[in-house]
This record gives C-alpha cells, structure tokens and sequence, in this order.
C-alpha cells in the first residue's frame, strides 16, 4: 500500500500520525508543506473528495490572522484553492492519500479501520 502523508514536521498531530505508521510498520513518503509547498491539484482534489470544510483548518493562528477578505476568500470555491496553496498552514493536518482514498486529521479508530 502506498501512504503519502502530508503535513508540517513540528505539529504534533502529524507527529503522532508519524509515530502511529512507524509504530504499525507502514512505509510512507512524507511531504512537508513547509519546504516543498502544497501542490494546487492534489489541494482541489482534497476539496472534491472531503470538502472545504474538512480540509480548510480555520481554528489555527493562520485563518484568524488572515483580513475580511481572504476570509470570505477561503468560504468561495473558486478561490480557496489558491488561498490554502498560498498559505500552506492552513490545511488541516495530516492529510494522507492511499490507495483507497483520503484520510484528513488524525484520528487513530480510523487509521486502524483504513491500514490494519
């Protein structure tokens, strides 16, 4: 099975998602949004299949700093992907592909459902 996790190394959720593959002795490839960006298709793709409001984080520091207009930027379809691309942090975290879908947040019951 192919896991590609995505994420930032310091935040402790995807630390914990990190641990839990390790630990269950799941390969997967890491991309770290921090050095290497967030790809605008594999963003819209993440829209289609979950929705904007599983993937858009608008609990972290980054959304609540953004102005009035990229905040109804972020509510507008067309304009969110750009937005998230932009500002990478704001993607809730971790989102991982795999062979049978996406999985976005961390959540260990579901993680075992998906790869156990």
């Amino acid at each position: 099975m192919t896991i590609h996790l995505y994420g930032i190394p310091n935040c402790d959720t995807v630390k914990k998602a990190r641990n839990w593959l390790d630990a269950n002795g799941l390969e997967y490839a890491f991309h770290d949004y921090k050095k290497e960006g967030a790809d605008a298709g594999k963003v819209a793709s993440w829209i289609a299949g979950k929705g904007v409001d599983i993937v858009l984080n608008k609990r972290g520091t980054t959304f609540r700093k953004l102005s009035d207009t990229e905040k109804a930027d972020a509510a507008d379809s067309n304009k969110v992907v750009a937005l998230l691309v932009q500002h990478p942090s704001m993607i809730k975290r971790p989102v991982v592909e795999h062979e049978n879908g996406i999985l976005v947040g961390f959540k260990e019951d579901e993680w075992s459902a998906c790869f156990l």
